[in-house]
């Protein structure tokens, strides 16, 4: 039998982070702005929260908000290198690093480039899955840390994260099925606050339910309210918050919110957002299947061009 495609978009994911891992990657530029949509946009936030002294912004809202002059330098990723807000920025720099999965595109081939990094994840026609994983080593690599203990920890593992994936969509699909679910939310803490933010967005579009991501605190300010007839994955890492999140699942758990949690073990807090987004990504493919989902991006293409 055929393998569905988007699964096997999925299943490249080790094998991209490898070529990857054995390309260089320069040393990257700290206090600029880093600018992207979407997955682009999570990539760079993840190491704002590991301390790294980097600007992660939404390169829609730069342009049209935070835009005064020209600045020296960013950094502005595009898993397509065409999306327009991310096309929009190159101008307002008198140069920029590109990061981008389809070097050949315009993002890489301004007059102001200072560098392009191919990202080097092959062909994507779906969520973002091998880019992600692969942005996130390329800014692993550029801020100086080793990813590859981690990466072959994640390689020696995969059927397992497909296996806890699948094993989540079943959960969350008989709870959609059986109970009035209301709102769905996705949370984490420090650099797993971006790994919320992606999970909801691949949720989202494969599914298409909506699901929302948000730090766990934040969730904690208020749209904790919601609990009853609510679920709540909560992401669990070794890390400040973790007592915190613990004590806010009993406590929703007693006002009726229905609770799952994801934690890899043994993982660092800094690289666990690797190992999470694997899961998150065979969840998300596997709850679309058990949806009858039949087509992605239905409401729009991959690439988002404002005309």
């Amino acid at each position: 039998m055929k393998e569905n495609k988007i699964l096997a978009e999925i299943k490249e994911i080790p094998q991209r982070a490898m070529t990857l891992l054995q390309s260089e990657i320069p040393a990257l530029p700290t206090a600029v702005p880093y600018l992207g949509m979407g997955s682009s946009y999570f990539a760079p936030l993840a190491f704002k929260y590991m301390g790294v002294p980097i600007q992660p912004e939404i390169a829609s809202e730069y342009a049209a908000y935070l835009f005064t002059k020209k600045q020296p330098l960013a950094v502005i990723l595009s898993q397509s290198g065409r999306s327009s807000e991310a096309l929009w920025c190159t101008s307002l720099f008198d140069q920029y690093v590109a990061i981008s999965n389809y070097p050949e595109n315009a993002l890489s081939h301004q007059e102001n480039v200072r560098m392009a990094i191919d990202l080097r994840a092959g062909e994507e026609h779906f969520s973002s899955s091998k880019t992600f994983v692969n942005t996130l080593l390329a800014l692993y690599k550029g801020f100086g840390y080793d990813p590859a203990p981690t990466v072959e920890l994640l390689i020696s593992r995969f059927s397992d994260y497909e296996a806890r994936g699948k094993e989540l969509a079943g959960q969350v699909f008989e709870l959609l099925a059986t109970r009035p679910i209301h709102g769905i939310y996705i949370t984490g803490s420090g650099p797993n606050i971006a790994t919320a933010m992606e999970a909801a967005l691949i949720l989202s579009e494969s599914t298409q339910r909506s699901f929302q991501g948000l730090p766990m605190a934040q969730y904690d300010h208020g749209p904790k309210e919601t609990a009853p007839n609510s679920l709540v994955i909560q992401i669990m890492a070794p890390g400040k918050n973790y007592e915190r999140t613990l004590k806010l699942n009993e406590t929703i758990r007693q006002f009726g919110a229905h609770v799952l949690t994801l934690e890899a073990e043994d993982v660092e807090e800094h690289f666990s957002i690797l190992h999470h987004s694997v899961v998150f990504n065979f969840m998300a493919f596997y709850l679309s299947e058990l949806l009858g989902i039949k087509e992605m991006f239905a409401v729009g293409g991959k690439v988002t061009e404002v005309h």
